[in-house]
């Protein structure tokens, strides 16, 4: 066998390893994360496949350094295999959109999405996930224990009280006299929401109940009948069945009087009860079982004649042969793996923050004078309601790039990628220029600051820990991670760049100075408020601000550059290989959001982000006002990182895929991003409309950006992590957040 065949057979069996699995995620495989520099040296110097007698690769090589041929031989195989080894990644995708969605992932300036843009098919999802989506409707046997701490927490949370009310409400109906029957269902489904597990509720078919009516004492009776018949019909079938000379027919349940007192006095408390139960568990998202329970007896159950409800145990029903069609039966109140349940592709979270985003904007616009709520209330509302809204915007690019071409994808990811912190950051300084407040500029410059030390040293670091913690040590593409090494080092080099010009040229000015030894004038002299002169008419004007509109023109070029190094002359750094696996082509996959769809969302969420920026900024004095906090401190946390939010989870998600490189290509690319996007376009937008922003950064800005950079690039250089270099990477950032507590407010604030 030739080495080349031989390294191909190599290339091509370790491609058809099984990746790390995670049953409810497309498969992506990530050969240097699986076999470390050692095991690849040792499987290449003794190789099995290719013949030690092959000298036909480099002949001369070994004569001449009388090295034997096959050793010769074995290193370039090394050398070959390894880098190939290191740039190359195999995806697998059910179609061709989500292929594309994974394969923008790992592009430079694209940012990293991890959910799904189609709908996946159900039957290939994995036996858990089947389980989070299945019906209430259906018995299906169970061997697990009734008797679990989820099933307790049911009966302490929602049981008791849904059990008493049903237990009220059917003695109300007894009084009615009319409503006799309806009484009787609810103490029944009183003893069944007490412990609603093990049990099950089924409508009884037309057959049974009239042969239950015909002879009450007949073998069919609920509470005594077993047979070996192994199934219950799913639905009733029923047929024409005669009636009995003289039997009186049956009246309507439309037609009855005490249908309507249940729907007047008996109905209206129990769509209150079970709305409640259904929102709160809703909310507490690993009850969604409970919710489903909740809304399904609403909804049908409690609609049906009390005489076609009946309530037994699921191994009662088991050995029943007439006929019956099931509506409820459960076993389990809460399952931890509901934290992946998606409504129409948006995670559950997301889906029960976004009541936040109505919420901030309706006690914002409607409660000026702060009656029911205070500044403080609708600051946190406001800005917890940024994380919904900046999951809806990853969702719509992710969407908009895996149907398009690249041009496209580039266009919007551009466009929206940066639309959250950016209409933050626009509405302060907007805010800040009317009020004439400078604190809320410094305040912009610490969230910039904040959001470069996150994204650098916190979002590394976490998923360094997590990923470390489950797979011990993980390799990633060290030449890619370079090539974002590289950017960072140009992007924070360019941003405080102005910053260092300003130190060397600038005239130190003080503005209170005292003698520290009284009227000794030959004592020592204390000043506070120093800081660096730029108005003294020509300093600022004929140098600084020149340099700051050169620093913003090259920044975003050299973000450019950055995009067609990795994108089209070395895109070979970033070789993926979309293996098979694709069950659907690109029109046979359900979309979850259509491109337009996708647009109107965006759009939408833009709107919706600056009139919650707006809110925050508006009620943000009173944070910003209290003694014992740095502004410093609010700007580089709360503002900096609450947005990120979505983006931290994509990257723990990652990470806890044995695919660390793209948990790290996360921070990178926001970072990126904010020095080489963001801030040039706040530069442009006081050109255009002077709010007074100025790129100057205060000391601790610069030192702490400038080393947080440098140790970043020193724990990368390795191409491996483990969770001691992320513990490192986040005792950092955390060494840093406490300078920035106790730092004093800017001047002036």
């Amino acid at each position: 066998m030739s080495l080349s065949a031989a390294q191909s057979s190599y290339t091509s069996s370790r491609r058809r390893r099984p990746a790390e699995h995670d049953q409810d995620l497309p498969q992506e495989h990530d050969p240097q994360a699986s076999l470390d520099h050692e095991q690849v040296h040792d499987r290449l110097i003794n190789p099995t496949d290719t013949p030690s007698t092959n000298h036909s690769i480099c002949p001369a090589l070994c004569t001449t350094t009388c090295m034997p041929a096959h050793t010769c031989q074995s290193h370039h195989a090394y050398d070959e295999s390894w880098e190939e080894i290191q740039s190359k990644r195999t995806i697998r995708a059910e179609n061709e959109v989500e292929a594309n969605k994974l394969v923008n992932n790992y592009r430079f300036g694209f940012r990293k999405w991890k959910s799904h843009v189609t709908e996946r098919p159900f039957e290939v999802r994995s036996e858990v996930v089947k389980e989070l989506y299945s019906e209430l409707n259906v018995i299906k046997p169970y061997s697990g224990h009734l008797i679990t701490c989820g099933n307790v927490a049911y009966v302490l949370l929602f049981g008791w009280w849904i059990s008493l009310a049903y237990f009220l409400i059917g003695l109300f109906m007894f009084i009615t006299i009319t409503g006799v029957p309806y009484g009787k269902l609810c103490l029944k489904l009183s003893c069944y929401f007490l412990w609603p597990f093990g049990k099950s509720i089924h409508e009884i078919g037309k057959t049974l109940r009239i042969c239950c009516e015909q002879a009450p004492d007949c073998e069919c009776d609920l509470e005594r009948t077993e047979d070996d018949s192994p199934v219950l019909l799913p639905s009733p079938t029923d047929g024409p069945v005669p009636e009995l000379p003289g039997r009186p027919l049956r009246t309507p349940y439309w037609h009855r009087f005490s249908t309507y007192v249940w729907l007047l006095l008996g109905y209206p408390p129990l769509v209150v009860i079970h709305s409640l139960a259904c929102f709160i568990s809703w909310i507490l998202v690993f009850t969604i079982p409970v919710s489903k329970m909740n809304a399904r007896t609403l909804g049908v159950i409690l609609v049906l004649a009390p005489e076609d409800v009946s309530v037994t145990s699921c191994t009662q029903r088991k050995h029943q042969i007439y006929e019956t069609r099931a509506l409820l039966c459960c076993y389990q109140a809460t399952n931890w793996y509901y934290y992946k349940y998606t409504v129409d592709g948006i995670n559950v979270f997301a889906v029960n923050l976004l009541p936040l985003v109505i919420v901030a904007i309706v006690i914002g616009y409607i409660d000026r004078e702060n009656q029911y709520a205070s500044s403080d209330v609708k600051f946190a509302i406001a800005i917890c309601s940024i994380i919904p809204l900046s999951y809806y915007i990853g969702m719509g690019i992710a969407s908009i790039s895996a149907q398009s071409n690249f041009a496209v994808g580039a266009v919007v990811n551009a466009t929206f990628g940066s639309i959250t912190e950016l209409t933050f950051y626009i509405t302060a300084l907007l805010r800040g220029h009317r009020a004439a407040n400078p604190c809320l500029q410094e305040v912009v410059k610490a969230a910039l600051t904040g959001t470069l030390l996150g994204c650098i040293l916190f979002i590394p670091g976490v998923c360094m820990i997590i990923g470390g913690l489950k797979h011990s040590e993980q390799r990633f593409n060290s030449r890619s991670t370079g090539v974002s090494a590289a950017l960072l080092f140009i992007s924070v080099g360019g941003v405080f760049a102005p910053t260092l010009f300003s130190k060397a040229y600038g005239s130190l000015v003080c503005d209170t100075c005292a003698n520290s030894s009284g009227g000794n004038s030959s004592g020592a002299f204390v000043c506070h408020n120093c800081h660096y002169d730029l108005n003294n008419g020509t300093l600022f004007r004929n140098h600084v601000e020149p340099l700051v509109y050169t620093v913003s023109a090259l920044l975003p070029v050299a973000y450019i550059i950055g995009l067609i190094f990795t994108l089209k002359t070395h895109s070979h750094i970033y070789d993926i290989h979309v293996g098979g696996g694709q069950e659907n082509g690109p029109h046979g996959a359900v979309v979850h959001w259509s491109r337009w769809r996708s647009l109107v969302i965006l759009i939408m969420a833009t709107v919706l982000t600056s009139a919650c920026a707006d809110l925050a900024t508006e009620h943000i004095q009173p944070i910003l006002n209290q003694p014992n906090v740095s502004q410093y401190f609010i700007g580089v946390t709360v503002l900096a990182m609450v947005p990120e939010i979505p983006e931290i989870v994509n990257g723990i998600q990652f990470a806890l895929q044995n695919n660390i490189s793209l948990s790290l290509e996360v921070g990178s690319c926001i970072a990126v991003q904010v020095c080489m996007l963001q801030i040039p376009i706040l530069v442009l937008f006081n050109a255009c409309y002077d709010v007074g922003f100025v790129l100057l950064f205060s000391d601790m800005h610069l030192w702490a950006s400038m080393f947080s950079v440098i140790l970043v690039n020193y724990i990368f250089m390795d191409g491996k992590s483990d969770y001691f270099q992320g513990t490192a990477l986040v005792v950092v950032y955390l060494i840093l957040l406490a300078m920035y507590f106790f730092a004093p407010s800017p001047t002036g604030c």
